[in-house]
């Protein structure tokens, strides 16, 4: 039977009902000249640093995007809070405005699912409350139908304690850009003292209070709070935001007679992140999921930490813990789900926002079939092998292509094509890129270090399909798109670690449109 309500009135209905679907509540903006509640409120003012962790927006959809902030109150007890959004900075064409609760429960977080906006327009925000008014926040949806050009800023791994947040100070001077994709190490969950900052709480993370603290030092960073005022952030999460080296059933840093039950502790660093990050996503759900940006590229976003990955092998060379096909990195439910997601794209570019290095990454040289070299790192793709074989194999079987894999996590710098064996004639060709399947930029750390600088050198020379590496600088990419190709930039910064740095263009690299080849670009995105 056919619905005789609109998505307007069942959007206000569940709002209406307390309805929070995905960790945030979904209201509906307003037609223009549509009567919108205004903010009045007559007591004493709160603390001038009620706002004082800043705004955020995220997962921008052609109609709608999650909007944030946090409070600071000098007593605990509920807050209602104000929004509004509008189509100027003066908040003169409002198209949207409310009020949602918070309180200690939530860690005084706010969440808006905005709905009902249009496509491919940029949007200001704000939040109210107690007499205070949050900065200005701006924010853009995701394109509907044709789209000619997208640019989204790629960062990871931004370890508080080891720098300074010169990535963001750059970024947000961009305003070109759609977004800012971020794919994991948001923060760190260790209590090291490091060489600039000290990490509050200074101990490692267990309870939900220390996730929460730790958030909150990390949002403290005035750079980052600008990046996340002028951009949406599209973000998924890898091993830090819980544990070093965390899989679904454990982590090699967590001591269960020491520290408890794993289960208790993900759940807790898992609603940490529910609250603190610009995302519809609730514990115990999904993280992974899929965001349309019109016919020009299809996001989707894995998780390659916590949904589905199984146990690390014991090291480099557990071969049969390496190749056994009933392990898997993401899930099977999960690679169904992206197998489908390909199969089913209709965007030229089809971008996977992921964590760990997708593509092989050997020391030493030979074919699959003759034992190949030993793998570098246990703990990526390497280490799960018959799930790379899977994801590669369906990409082959349904004719997939211009596939692009953005990673984090290793702190690091790198261009790869994709391909399961890079030293198989018959399989690959690095000279024309015959074979390749798509393309993998990989973004180096925001503050975190390489602990190996030159390692790049061993690498290239025993990795023919690895056309870009570099390990010695921080830094971040831009990734910008258009039908006829796919490129990226990387941004590396001199020294992270002083509070002025010099930044350079350290290379360029394109793919175009149905070659998954890359080649070396003179005009920096």
């Amino acid at each position: 039977m056919e619905s005789r309500f609109t998505r307007r009135e069942i959007l206000r209905l569940a709002a209406a009902l307390g309805i929070a679907p995905l960790a945030a509540q979904l209201v509906a903006c307003s037609d223009a000249g549509e009567s919108l509640p205004e903010y009045r409120y007559d007591g004493e003012p709160g603390p001038e640093d009620l706002f004082a962790h800043g705004v955020a927006s995220g997962d921008p959809l052609p109609d709608a995007v999650v909007l944030w902030t946090r409070l600071s109150p000098a007593q605990d007890g509920a807050l209602d809070v104000f929004w509004e959004v509008a189509r100027d900075d003066g908040f003169a064409d409002r198209v949207g405005a409310g009020w949602a609760a918070t309180d200690a429960e939530r860690d005084f977080t706010v969440k808006i699912d905005a709905a009902g906006l249009a496509p491919a327009t940029t949007y200001f925000y704000r939040f109210r409350a107690l007499g205070r008014t949050s900065r200005l926040g701006r924010t853009r949806t995701a394109p509907s139908g044709a789209a000619d050009r997208l640019r989204f800023g790629v960062v990871s791994c931004q370890r508080y304690t080891d720098g300074y947040y010169h990535a963001y100070r750059a970024l947000a001077a961009r305003p070109e850009l759609d977004a800012i994709l971020h794919l994991g190490d948001y923060i760190y969950e260790d209590g090291a003292r490091g060489p600039v900052r000290s990490h509050d709480p200074p101990q490692e993370l267990n309870a939900l209070d220390d996730y929460r603290r730790r958030y909150a030092q990390y949002r403290s960073d005035p750079d980052l709070q600008t990046a996340h005022a002028w951009f949406p952030f599209v973000t998924v999460w890898d091993d830090h935001e819980s544990a070093n080296n965390a899989s679904r059933d454990g982590s090699s840093s967590h001591d269960p007679a020491t520290e408890g039950s794993w289960a208790e502790r993900r759940a807790r660093a898992e609603r940490a992140y529910s609250e603190w990050m610009p995302l519809r996503f609730a514990p115990g759900e999904p993280l992974y999921r899929a965001l349309r940006f019109g016919d020009l590229a299809d996001l989707l976003m894995l998780d390659t930490r916590l949904w589905g990955r199984d146990r690390q092998a014991a090291g480099r060379d557990d071969l049969a813990t390496i190749r056994d096909p009933g392990r898997s990195l993401l899930g099977f439910d999960q690679e169904e789900w992206l197998a489908q997601q390909l199969r089913g794209s209709r965007a030229r570019w089809k971008i996977l926002g992921q964590q760990v290095i997708l593509s092989p990454w050997r020391l030493g040289r030979g074919t699959l079939a003759t034992g190949g070299g030993a793998i570098a790192n246990e703990d990526g793709w390497d280490g799960y092998q018959p799930t790379r074989t899977r994801l590669l194999d369906a990409i082959r079987a349904d004719a997939v292509h211009d596939v692009v894999v953005l990673t984090g996590d290793v702190h690091s710098s790198w261009a790869m094509e994709v391909t399961e064996d890079p030293d198989e004639p018959a399989a690959y060709d690095p000279s024309t890129g015959r074979g390749s399947l798509g393309v993998e930029f990989v973004t180096p750390g925001v503050t975190s270090r390489f602990p190996a600088p030159g390692f790049e050198t061993v690498i290239l020379a025993q990795n023919p399909h690895i056309k870009f590496g570099e390990a010695r600088r921080r830094g971040w990419l831009v990734l910008d798109l258009s039908p006829e190709r796919a490129k990226a930039s990387w941004y590396l910064l001199e020294d992270s670690a002083q509070p002025e740095t010099t930044t350079a263009v350290a290379a360029t690299l394109a793919t175009r449109a149905g070659e998954n080849h890359l080649v070396a670009d003179d005009d920096p995105a």
